[in-house]
C-alpha cells in the first residue's frame, strides 16, 4: 500500500496542476481577447454612439467594391428592366441626399438584381445596396421600396459589417478560452454553441437598429414610414407566413419588428 500512495498522490496533484494550468491559460486568452476587442472602440459621429470597429470607412468601401462583382453574379446579374433599375436608384439617392447619409464618406449605389426566386435585400460595407427582383415585385409603391432601401442604408451607417467582424472574433476567442479553461472537448463545443446564440442575438439587435434608422431616413426624405410595416408583412408572407423561434434566427420576428417600427415612427415624428 505504501508503494501505491506516492503514485496516487502524484496523480491527484498532477490533475490539479493540469486543471490549474489550463484555467490560467484560458483566463489569459480571454483577457487578451477582451483587450483587443475593447481597443477597437471608435465613435460613430453620424449616430452619436461608440462602436467596436477596427476597419476604417475607406477599408469598408474597398471591401464592398471588391465583393460587389461576386454578389451580383450570385444573384443572377443586374436586372435588365431599366425603368425599375432607375426607380431603385432614384429612391435610394433621395433617401441619402435628405438624411445624415449624405454627410458620411460612403459611396452609395443602389442596384436591382435579376434573381426572381430569392426574396432579399442587402448592403455591403461602404454603401453598395442591392434588392432582388423577387422582393421588388412584391412591393406596391415607392414608399415600400424606400423602407427596404432605408433599412439597408442603416446597415451601412451603423457599420454593422465591421461590428459583426469584431464581435465574431470576440465570441470565438472567448469560446476558445472557455474550452481551454474547462479542458475537454464537450465543454468547448458547448461554449461554441453559446457563442453562436449570442451572435444571433447581436444580429437581431442590428436589424432592429436598421429598422429604426430606416424610419428616420424615410421621414427625412418625405416617404411614409408606415410602409415599412407593410414590408414586414411582405417578408412574413414570403417565408410562408411561418415564424421560426426568434432565438434561433439572425433576424427578429416580423411581428416584433412591427412594434419597434411603430415606436420609431412616434419617436422621430416628435422631433
Amino acid at each position: 500500500m505504501n508503494k501505491l500512495r506516492p503514485q496516487n498522490a502524484l496523480g491527484i496533484l498532477g490533475n490539479r496542476g493540469r486543471t490549474g494550468g489550463t484555467l490560467i491559460i484560458g483566463l489569459v486568452i480571454a483577457a487578451i481577447t477582451l483587450f483587443r476587442y475593447c481597443s477597437t472602440s471608435t465613435y460613430n459621429e453620424y449616430l452619436g454612439i461608440r462602436q467596436n470597429v477596427s476597419i476604417s470607412p475607406e477599408e469598408e468601401i474597398a471591401i464592398g467594391l471588391q465583393s460587389k462583382p461576386m454578389m451580383v453574379q450570385e444573384f443572377g446579374g443586374y436586372d435588365s428592366d431599366q425603368r425599375a433599375q432607375q426607380l431603385v436608384k432614384e429612391v435610394g439617392q433621395r433617401l441619402v441626399q435628405n438624411s445624415v447619409a449624405s454627410k458620411t464618406p460612403y459611396q452609395y449605389e443602389f442596384h436591382l438584381l435579376a434573381d426572381r426566386n430569392t426574396v432579399n435585400a442587402f448592403a455591403l460595407p461602404g454603401g453598395q445596396v442591392f434588392i432582388t427582383r423577387a422582393l421588388f415585385d412584391r412591393l406596391t409603391d415607392a414608399d415600400q421600396l424606400a423602407g427596404v432601401l432605408g433599412h439597408e442604408i442603416g446597415h451601412v451607417i451603423g457599420r454593422h459589417s465591421g461590428e459583426r467582424m469584431e464581435k465574431d472574433q470576440l465570441l470565438k476567442g472567448l469560446a476558445g478560452a472557455a474550452g481551454v479553461a474547462m479542458g475537454d472537448a464537450q465543454s468547448a463545443q458547448m461554449a461554441q454553441q453559446v457563442a453562436a446564440l449570442i451572435g444571433l442575438k447581436y444580429g437581431r439587435e442590428q436589424e432592429l437598429q436598421s429598422d429604426d434608422l430606416g424610419v428616420r431616413f424615410m421621414i427625412d426624405a418625405g416617404f411614409k414610414p408606415e410602409k415599412l410595416i407593410d414590408v414586414m408583412e411582405i417578408l412574413k408572407m414570403a417565408s410562408g407566413g411561418q415564424s421560426r423561434p426568434e432565438f434561433t434566427s439572425s433576424h427578429p420576428d416580423p411581428e416584433n419588428r412591427k412594434e419597434m417600427i411603430e415606436a420609431a415612427i412616434k419617436k422621430y415624428r416628435k422631433e
